[in-house]
């Protein structure tokens, strides 16, 4: 049984009250590991930590500190493989995907904010009222909680711009899938990351993650997950007045139109499927010009069909299990709740056991027949199930498309680039792929509309958010 620490100052620790959670191997459905519980008392420990580490770190200069974040992705890099099978175990997902896209991305996310901090925020006014200018400065300690379905890469996302903006942070990875959170902090600490300056707390979102939002040296929060929690760290976070940036869930269309370039078809498989549908981008609602229904149909669940599903280890698997058993019966009890709905299920709909694996696995649903007002359309169910609808001009496709509490992404399939942008315009979610999915410029901003969320992440959004800005006015003497 593999133990995890809790990381405080740059020291591996137990959990103060020395209970900890059982970690599942989702291929198998067994226990591996355990991880600390975590309680408010190592909350509290880590905000000493990082107070103590603030003052030395937010002085370097920025280059200095894009120099340590340049270091750990170094570090990571030349331990890619130890990344990528410690976190192929704790989710299931196939090695190559998460050696070829995700520890990479988690890679460039230090290597981008590195260079990201020597890029001045700061501006400069002058001839109207004085001389202006503007410093932004580092909050203090802040806080990160980052999801289970991709673990270190939206870990990265967050921690980088908090270290790179000169903020000392705490961070607190899912206990569903600890192990790569836990790894971080040792390569961390093999390579002389100042103590204090990252913390790793882990535990469960309602001892520690809870003790995190509400303790009152904590300048900020970042959060990413379900919008049910995020409602609630809104509130407590807005009993403080504290800065708050929420990536919650997501429920996004895929607009086919009768003119989809030849690859649509392969691309929107994988963005209904890959890692298993548990992508907060993923394209769970795919409309689908009545013109080319049936084809499209034929041809997309036959695609979906063939899918192989197996072990992580297996090259040839394409797909992985969900991440628990309460992840696994929920996407179960929703694949039901479509057939009560008055859905046809076309392909997969039920558990299947790949071979020696015990594990969470279900086949590739693909569902229709559902209006879009029923709850398999409206709720985020983040497995791989995908409802198709049929839809007959542009006007109806967006009614469709934003007929959701969620805004989070959407994808325009069309060789029309004047469609393109007029869909673009009028799609209620914070960001549209045309005639593609997932690609990701760093300097953009990330996130979403309504229930998906508020504030931005990436690019210059996050340095801005991880900062305070402070006017400073130069007064003019009068002439004589």
């Amino acid at each position: 049984m593999e133990k995890i620490d809790q990381w405080i100052a740059g020291i591996p620790q137990a959990s103060s009250d020395a209970a900890v959670l059982s970690v599942f191997d989702p291929v198998t459905g067994q226990a591996y590991a355990e991880c600390p519980r975590g309680t408010a008392v190592d909350i509290a420990a880590a905000v000493t930590a990082a107070q103590s580490a603030f003052p030395v770190w937010s002085a370097l200069k920025a280059s200095d500190r894009a120099q340590w974040l340049n270091r750990l992705a170094d570090a990571i890099e030349a331990r890619i493989e130890a990344f990528s099978r410690c976190e192929s175990r704790d989710t299931g997902k196939p090695l190559g995907l998460v050696r070829d896209i995700e520890i990479p991305r988690a890679i460039a996310n230090f290597r981008f904010f590195a260079g990201t901090a020597t890029q001045s925020l700061d501006q400069s006014y002058h001839q109207e009222a004085g001389l202006n200018y503007t410093l932004h400065q580092p909050l203090g300690v802040v806080g990160v909680i980052s999801p289970w379905n991709l673990p270190l890469y939206l870990l990265s996302w967050k921690l980088a711009p908090a270290l790179a903006a000169g903020n000392c942070v705490i961070a607190k990875p899912s206990e569903i899938t600890p192990m790569s959170a836990d790894l971080l902090a040792r390569t961390a600490q093999e390579i002389g990351f100042p103590a204090g300056v990252l913390n790793i707390v882990q535990g469960a979102g309602e001892t520690v993650g809870a003790a995190l939002v509400a303790h009152p040296d904590v300048k900020a929060i970042s959060f990413t997950g379900s919008t049910a929690v995020g409602h609630r760290i809104a509130a407590a976070c807005a009993d403080q007045f504290k800065k708050l940036t929420l990536e919650m869930g997501g429920k996004n269309p895929a607009l086919v139109f009768a003119d989809a370039p030849a690859h649509t078809l392969k691309s929107l498989v994988r963005a209904a499927f890959q890692n298993s549908g548990q992508i907060c981008l993923c394209g769970s609602r795919i409309l689908i010009h009545r013109d080319i229904y049936e084809d499209f149909k034929k041809a997309f669940v036959a695609e979906s069909s063939a899918l192989k599903i197996g072990a992580p280890s297996d090259p040839a698997t394409q797909l992985g299990p969900v991440m628990s058993e309460a992840h696994f019966r929920k996407v179960l009890a929703y694949i039901a709740l479509a057939k009560d709905e008055g859905g046809s299920v076309l392909c997969g709909g039920e558990a299947v056991k790949p071979e020696a694996c015990d594990g969470w696995f279900i086949a590739p649903t693909v569902i229709e027949g559902l209006p879009m007002d029923s709850g398999f359309c409206q709720d985020e169910i983040f497995g791989p199930v995908v409802s198709l609808h049929a839809f007959d001009n542009e006007n109806h496709a967006l009614a469709l498309a934003n007929a959701s509490r969620y805004g989070l992404a959407a994808t325009v399939w069309t060789s029309d680039l004047m469609r393109a942008h007029r869909m673009a315009s009028e799609l209620e979610c914070g960001i549209v792929w045309i005639n593609t999915w997932m690609q990701r410029d760093l300097r953009t901003p990330f996130g979403g509309m309504k229930q998906s969320g508020f504030g931005r992440e990436g690019g210059l959004e996050a340095m801005k958010f991880f900062t305070e800005p402070k006017t400073v006015c130069i007064g003019v003497l009068p002439n004589g």
